[in-house]
């Protein structure tokens, strides 16, 4: 049994201590958002916020989570009420097939949190952990530095 803060709501997950967090979290967590891409931390499928750093859920045991906080994509907004990166990324159509955007989703919030107004050169270098095979880079800098200003205001 593994105890953490999933989305701003307290779980626990019964789940061997050696399963990693992300089969935890798509599993008896019932979560889509977080997605096994590559398994060895190379495509940022996976990335999740471990007390608002972002994380490879694919690597991380979901020991690791015990008494933490967790954040997916999931817990970013919600359909009613989405998060400005998330209403940024749709009016830029920053994504194609969308299947890496759910990490690259949380690894922009996180550089939000800690940079309210960040260059293209701290948007890049944010997301360079995270592999967009469609070719979305320059919709997914705009989204980013959209939802920055809209934030901001």
């Amino acid at each position: 049994m593994v105890a953490f803060t999933l989305n701003g709501a307290a779980v626990a997950l019964d789940v061997p201590e050696e399963v990693s967090l992300l089969h935890a979290l798509r599993g008896p967590g019932g979560l889509s958002g977080p997605r096994f891409g590559c398994g060895t931390e190379q495509c940022g499928t996976c990335m999740v916020l471990v007390d608002g750093k972002p994380s490879y859920a694919c690597s991380l045991p979901a020991s690791a989570a015990a008494g933490r906080s967790v954040t997916t994509v999931e817990g970013l907004g919600t359909p009613e009420a989405p998060h400005p990166l998330q209403a940024a990324f749709l009016a830029e159509q920053a994504g194609q097939c969308g299947y890496c955007l759910s990490g690259i989703l949380v690894s922009a919030a996180a550089l939000l949190a800690t940079n309210p107004d960040p260059d293209e050169d701290a948007i890049r270098s944010a997301l360079d952990p995270h592999l967009c095979r469609c070719g979305s880079h320059n919709r997914i800098i705009r989204a980013v530095r959209r939802a920055a200003k809209e934030m901001a205001a």
